[in-house]
């Protein structure tokens, strides 16, 4: 049955104006996504209550605040018309909704976005941004959009795995990594200001709050660095080639000195080619290389010093050594920030723990009690031991409380490396793998 099919005197009691409040009500009701088995209604006139009392078959007037059950209602619309009371509320007032629906699938939204970027690759290399991504999910959603929020947050993580940058003004990493963009990262962009933030939450600092401030953080993520100013310590590397990397690195590894290689060499390497196989030890601070190269000279193995935070010349001149066959073993300081530089390098190369289990941080932990607090620890992606046992002991062990172990590996890879017809291999004893 249509409703062109239903009789003159039904269509007229349910269309009566009287009725406008019991349709409204129940199409507010009905649209909740909840269940309803009656609706309150009023205050209603005397014309209202008489209208109800007819569609009801009442032999009085109604309260003015009624309370009509709903399964009265059914029967009486079911009578009149054939139809559902929701066929015929949609008729009359409209499509319902389904509020407690759409609540379900905004917050299963919600839900979905915060846990693809907690388990982001890049978040999950790098656990200090945790962190950040739990002071986005505290922010909020932006304009309410979750599709907003992604786009925005895809964006922020594609530039964060872009760091540090290639010594290039902030337009043209934008314009590089957000498909020509330019202008994307702004100072003062909501895309600018999100990545900064997950940068000093990554260099344990206050977000920045002046134009000096954001540079200054922006300059420590490689961006602006100009060829000559970004620079990275050498030694003991030897590639073969006369391209002016080989030269450089070869008459300084010769002479027991270290050679500091600015990104403009890197950039222009020329020609070189790795022994295979190779493995290139790297250190957070340059006393370890000043050490190593003090007690081998000429003799020290390859060796490559971060100095803390890898600016963009470390990173590449690490990169460049993996892509030519390098094995790469990285060790640094033994406190929170150590972590985070480790796991930084991690990410960004392809380099393994060396000498940075939890074993190991125990190890040198118990014969440096007296140490330092190491400030804010992160989980280390390569062992998930190692963070719980420095909170435990509460403890910083820096990389010189350990330079003997480290030069003893040093040493004993030398030695493996003179040996006649002996190719060069990783200690298994002093790398960690995840």
């Amino acid at each position: 049955m249509t409703p062109h099919d239903h009789p003159a005197p039904a269509a007229s009691i349910l269309d009566r104006p009287g009725l406008r409040p019991l349709w409204e009500a129940l199409h507010t009701r009905l649209s909740s996504g909840r269940p309803v088995t009656r609706v309150r209604l009023g205050p209603l006139d005397d014309p209202q209550r008489e209208a109800l009392a007819d569609l009801l078959g009442m032999d009085r007037l109604p309260d003015p605040r009624p309370t009509v059950a709903l399964a009265h209602l059914e029967e009486a619309v079911t009578e009149l018309t054939g139809h559902t009371v929701r066929e015929l509320v949609t008729r009359l007032v409209g499509p319902l909704g389904d509020r407690a629906g759409e609540r379900r699938l905004h917050h299963d939204e919600r839900a979905g976005l915060w846990a693809w970027l907690a388990g982001h690759d890049t978040v999950r290399a790098q656990p200090a941004l945790a962190d950040w991504a739990a002071a986005c999910r505290t922010a909020g959603l932006v304009g309410g959009s979750t599709e907003r929020t992604r786009t925005l947050l895809d964006h922020a993580l594609t530039v964060l795995a872009a760091l540090p940058g290639r010594a290039e003004p902030l337009p043209v990493l934008a314009a590089r990594t957000l498909n020509g963009h330019s202008h994307a990262l702004d100072d003062g962009t909501p895309l600018s200001t999100l990545v900064l933030r997950a940068l000093a939450t990554l260099y344990d600092t206050e977000p920045p709050q002046s134009a000096a401030q954001r540079r200054a953080l922006w300059t420590r993520a490689g961006v602006a660095d100009d060829d000559l100013s970004a620079t990275v310590l050498a030694a003991g590397l030897r590639p073969a080639g006369d391209g002016l990397l080989a030269l450089l690195t070869t008459t300084c590894a010769d002479a027991g000195q270290a050679a500091s290689l600015t990104l403009a060499h890197l950039r222009a390497p020329g020609e070189l080619a790795l022994p295979a196989p190779l493995v290139v030890h790297i250190t957070e601070n340059p006393s370890i290389l000043a050490l190593a190269l003090r007690r081998f000279g000429p003799r020290c193995p390859p060796l490559v010093c971060t100095s803390g935070w890898p600016n963009s010349a470390a990173i590449q001149l690490l990169r460049l050594l993996a892509d030519h066959g390098a094995a790469l073993r990285y060790h640094g300081d033994f406190d929170g920030e150590g972590i985070r530089i480790a796991a930084h390098v991690m990410a960004k190369t392809p380099a393994r723990p060396w000498r940075m289990t939890a074993a190991d941080y125990r190890t040198a932990a118990a014969r440096h009690p007296h140490a330092p607090h190491p400030g804010r620890v992160t989980p280390a992606p390569w062992d998930g031991e190692l963070a719980r046992a420095m909170e435990d002991h509460a403890t910083a062990v820096v990389e010189e409380l350990v330079a003997d172990t480290l030069l003893e590996d040093l040493a004993r890879h030398t030695k493996r490396n003179d040996a006649p017809g002996h190719a060069p291999t990783p200690e298994p004893t002093a790398v960690a793998g995840p």
